[in-house]
């Protein structure tokens, strides 16, 4: 996910469908619904739910409108405010309460009334001054601190990636369409390091591998789900539908569409 051009406190219907989250950010969903894939996981979050994104995280989003519209709340937590608040408050810790990607959290008053206290500041406009963004940023992370005090451990965790697991993490994410470079971060390695990793596992390049298993799981989908191939490619990592199906007809001898009008 791109969050870049988006100010850390941001009102409206915007929010990029990929990929990868580069800071922490809050989400309150103000009207509709979003539902997010995290590969493995799939969570749903309505009108007055929130959550934190986690920093480092593959998350896919997907927008339901509510009477033809779509508005939520994010406040983005990145590294350098989280450093200076930290410079302000030295004392805050707490143990880590899961490795999840989203941290869901009930609505309560302080949040409620914090939520409501924003609409002031917008007067209109998609995101807020920054100069009152980091003031009411302060007070957000304060509220969250005081429910939920094991999130001091996941916002105030400035590491790098530990190296991971190669093949449990690559089959759970193998159909987000991310760089390569990308993938070893997230997987505690250098680029070197994780295509030596990878081949040692899989005995195949990360290219060829993730190629395979997308068109695997695509000829799945069509062939025993009936979906249809315009449905899916996106879904699976391919940037565009001819692309999907030039490699499809080369790995299976059909194109895509031939092997949906038969099942």
């Amino acid at each position: 996910m791109n969050m870049q051009g988006i100010q850390s406190c941001h009102l409206g219907p915007g929010i990029s469908p990929e990929q990868i989250v580069p800071e922490h950010f809050f989400l309150y969903i103000l009207q509709g619904t979003m539902l997010v894939y995290n590969g493995e996981k799939h969570y749903e979050i309505g009108p007055g739910d929130c959550c934190i994104a986690r920093k480092n995280h593959l998350l896919r989003y997907n927008k339901q409108q509510q009477n033809g519209d779509f508005k939520k709340i994010v406040i983005v937590l990145d590294e350098h405010f989280l450093k200076t608040f930290l410079t302000k408050h030295p004392s805050v810790s707490g143990t880590a309460e899961q490795d999840d990607s989203i941290v869901t959290m009930k609505s309560n008053s302080l949040l409620d009334s914090f939520i409501q206290s924003l609409a002031p500041y917008y007067k209109g406009e998609a995101e807020i001054e920054e100069t009152f963004a980091d003031i009411k940023r302060e007070e957000l992370l304060l509220i969250l601190l005081q429910k939920h005090p094991g999130l001091a451990n996941v916002f105030f965790n400035f590491s790098a990636p530990e190296k991971i697991d190669i093949e449990e993490f690559m089959s759970r994410n193998f159909r987000f369409n991310i760089s390569l470079e990308r993938f070893a971060f997230l997987t505690g390695r250098s680029l070197s390091v994780f295509k030596r990793d990878f081949r040692m596992v899989f005995n195949e390049t990360p290219g060829r591998w993730l190629t395979r298993k997308r068109l695997e799981e695509a000829y799945f989908l069509i062939h025993n789900q009936n979906q249809k191939p315009r449905d899916i490619y996106l879904d699976l990592g391919f940037e565009d539908l001819s692309h999907f199906s030039f490699a499809f007809k080369k790995q299976f001898g059909q194109s895509p569409t031939k092997l949906h009008s038969v099942v």
